[in-house]
């Protein structure tokens, strides 16, 4: 992932507007997702690298941070699957500067500020998650599981045997940082053995081995608002790693996916479908029932309605995320021709042509007036 573009990967400028991100990731969503592709790692693999991109370009912060740094601003630390989550670019000088982490201290602080960084919090989590169109469209409830590390249930993250206690880290004497000479400059840094807490425990827990995390199958239910579309983001608050010793854990981000549907097409908030309908229905006119997400609507079609002819059926279509508004859906009406007739059919369709002088004309007048030009 480091040496791809994320720009190129999802096949935009770099001047790209947000809907212009967005609709060429739910194309390639679309095309390298799991579901259309069982058993390819190829497309799995190209399917979390477009995912990971629009996630950066997607967010205004992310993508100004990429814009200027590169990949450099997301590779410190950050969640464990293909999301991840942002981080500060200047983490780049602290790790130069301070060689340590953790409790912080160093030379970048002294300068720019900041001290003591405190605990840090779990890493944040990534969950892909597939619903349909009309899951979509009402709203849905599902129930998720997946692995991530939580706070030892024996030391309650503490890391020590329950009944031992901490005592104050021998190397730091409780300081949490250590100095060291570095030429001229006296480096400030977080201690080796106690990580920057200034406390060690006297005895590891026995069940998390004194690392105060263990790894763990958890449920979780989603509440997806109607609306979303894919490349849609929920956050848990807390739903993440637990962090060291104690500290708050972190949160977990659901990306929604929705299915292609067979029958209608998304765009924004409106929906799109094609329906055949019989060359007769176009020329006399008449009243014909269509599919919408709701059940069944009446369509009047006028007669002598042309292939192609877009209706529009308002308040049909996808609500918004913020509600209060439903889109419209687009229903394009194509003219179906009998691909057999048997002999009454043909001899009246025949009488009918040569009643509307088709027989001798059989295209548009129009169409030669236009193609006189191309001719002359």
């Amino acid at each position: 992932m480091a040496n791809k573009d994320y720009y190129e990967l999802l096949g935009v400028s770099r001047e790209a507007t947000e809907q212009e991100i967005k609709k060429a990731y739910r194309k390639l969503a679309m095309k390298y997702h799991p579901d259309k592709n069982p058993g390819d790692a190829e497309a799995e693999a190209k399917f979390k690298e477009i995912g990971h991109a629009y996630e950066v370009l997607s967010n205004e912060d992310k993508r100004a941070a990429y814009d200027r740094y590169g990949h450099a601003a997301f590779e410190q630390g950050g969640g464990r699957s293909a999301g991840g989550g942002f981080h500060d670019p200047f983490d780049i000088f602290r790790e130069v500067f301070n060689s340590g982490g953790g409790g912080g201290g160093g030379i970048f602080e002294e300068f720019f500020g900041g001290g003591s960084r405190g605990p840090q919090r779990g890493n944040d989590l990534r969950y892909d998650l597939e619903i349909s169109l009309e899951e979509a469209a009402e709203g849905v409830e599902k129930t998720i599981k997946y692995r991530r590390q939580a706070a030892c249930d024996k030391c309650h993250g503490s890391g020590a045997e329950p009944g031992s206690s901490e005592k104050t880290c021998p190397t730091c004497n409780g300081h949490g940082q250590v100095i060291s000479s570095r030429g001229f400059f006296q480096v400030r840094q977080a201690c080796p053995t106690c990580g920057g807490r200034g406390k060690v425990v006297e005895k590891p827990c026995s069940k998390c081995s004194g690392h105060g995390v263990v790894d763990e199958t958890h449920t979780l239910k989603v509440k997806i608002p109607a609306g979303v579309d894919t490349g849609s983001r929920l956050r848990s608050a807390g739903s993440g790693e637990a962090g060291p010793s104690g500290a708050p854990a972190g949160d977990l981000y659901v990306i929604i996916h929705v299915k292609e549907h067979e029958i209608f097409e998304r765009h924004e908030s409106d929906l799109y479908c094609l329906i055949p309908i019989k060359f007769t229905l176009a020329a006399l006119g008449g009243t014909i029932e269509v599919p919408t997400l709701k059940g069944k609507a009446s369509l009047k079609v006028p007669a002598g309605t042309q292939s192609g002819t877009t209706f529009r059926l308002r308040g049909k279509g996808m609500p918004t995320l913020r509600g209060g508004h439903h889109g419209d859906q687009l229903i394009q009406v194509e003219i179906e021709v009998p691909k057999k007739l048997n002999g009454e059919q043909r001899e009246k369709l025949e009488e009918f042509a040569t009643a509307c002088g088709d027989a001798d004309q059989p295209v548009s007048e129009s169409f030669f007036e236009k193609a006189k030009k191309w001719f002359e």
